[in-house]
């Protein structure tokens, strides 16, 4: 198993935005072949 550098990315605040914002960069990085584990607290 080789390391790498993760990637922690926090959306947080009132207002709209935050889930698309979130959701485009995991499909980004789905795109370009990455892991991607999405946790939403609700």
């Amino acid at each position: 198993m080789r390391g790498g550098i993760g990637r922690i990315i926090v959306y947080t605040g009132n207002g709209q935005g935050k889930t698309t914002a979130s959701l485009g960069i995991a499909l980004r990085s789905i795109a370009h072949n990455k892991k991607v584990v999405v946790i939403q607290f609700m």
